[in-house]
């Protein structure tokens, strides 16, 4: 439980009103309790406070609290901001519990670090290097010789492969899987697909084979403060190893294939799906189901918008949009003049009727 008081200093945030009260949680305006601070952070969402029981509310600068029948207030000058930081104190986390559970599974040869907590059928495998204050929730996976930097947080069923380079406040929610093999595979002679990649349209006279495995020798790195949401897959590499730089954060069910290279501070959201040898700069952002073609170049800055297919480089700083992807001021013109063209038609016909007339 805080105060606003504390609430407001951890936020750098200015208050009014009774400081004292207490804080147990969070909650929308009209369901906000007395012991609950409403997130209010605009005028339209404050309408909704006289249907709950809020004492005190996150609020825009200049709000008039006093109006709102409240007793006290904190004023956000960056509301997004301000609920991280109140977010981060109420979250009560998962209350795994500390040390190694009896029935967890560690090598003998693995290191853990200082105040390392393991959870119930866990495995650490022979020479792993697990960083201090780091925990592993329920059956978790750490494979052969990963170096896991400190404070990391993975949930239940997580899976690191063999040889996994992941550095400092990892985090990774359930069901994340780093290191499995590439999507790598061959045929004998030239195929169908390899004909279509030349042609862009025609197999040739290809003939119907089996697929052989390209073995993944590469492994994963992952730099500092990395997320990654549930069911996210990362690929290991084919030769050289998988890059996921610092800062960057993965949605839900996002894949990233074999030898790709992601910069710093990139968020990918759900369900966005990246090719093998994709190499992404930094501050890169791709919508929920953008989809990006193999051995291709996206440079820094670059917003996708959801549901955007990248088939080609993409310079720095664009923002694209569409399938094919092309800049989204070009797409917005396709669609507008796609939305005329039942019309258009209509008036073609009437010209023909009057030209054969």
């Amino acid at each position: 439980m805080f105060t606003v008081r504390a609430i407001a200093e951890t936020l750098g945030a200015e208050a009014a009103g009774n400081l004292d009260l207490e804080i147990l949680s969070a909650a929308e305006p009209q369901d906000a309790g007395p012991d609950q601070i409403a997130i209010a952070t605009q005028a339209k969402y404050a309408e909704q406070l006289s249907a709950g029981q809020a004492r005190v509310a996150l609020l825009w600068e200049g709000a008039d609290w006093q109006e709102m029948g409240l007793e006290a207030a904190i004023f956000a000058a960056r509301p997004r901001m301000s609920m991280g930081g109140i977010t981060r104190m109420l979250d009560a986390g998962q209350h795994f519990a500390p040390g190694i559970h009896p029935s967890a599974v560690i090598d003998p040869t693995a290191e853990l670090g200082e105040g390392v907590s393991i959870g119930p059928l866990a495995v650490v495998s022979r020479g792993a290097k697990i960083g201090a204050g780091s925990v592993i929730g329920p059956q978790c996976f750490i494979g052969a010789d990963v170096r896991l930097g400190e404070q990391a947080f993975l949930r239940e069923m997580v899976s690191i492969g063999a040889r996994a380079t992941i550095g400092d406040r990892f985090w990774a929610q359930p069901g994340a899987k780093v290191g499995g093999d590439g999507f790598s595979y061959v045929t004998p002679e030239v195929s169908g697909v390899e004909n279509v990649r030349k042609t862009l349209g025609d197999s040739g006279d290809a003939k119907a084979q089996s697929w052989m495995r390209i073995h993944s020798l590469g492994a994963v790195t992952i730099g500092n403060d990395v997320e990654l949401g549930t069911n996210v897959t990362i690929d290991n590499g084919t030769i050289r190893n998988t890059v996921i730089g610092s800062g960057s954060k993965l949605d839900n069910q996002v894949h990233i294939g074999h030898n790709t290279r992601v910069g710093q501070d990139c968020l990918l959201c759900g369900q966005a799906g990246v090719s093998g040898s994709v190499d992404i700069g930094n501050n890169v952002v791709l919508g929920g189901q953008v989809g990006v073609a193999d051995n291709l170049f996206i440079g820094d800055g670059v917003i996708a918008a959801g549901g955007t297919k990248i088939l080609s480089n993409v310079p720095k700083g664009r923002v694209m949009m569409g399938y094919p992807a092309v800049k989204m001021e070009t797409n917005t013109e396709m669609y507008k003049a796609q939305r005329r063209l039942p019309r258009l038609m209509k008036d073609i016909e009437a010209l023909k009727k009057a030209v054969f007339k």
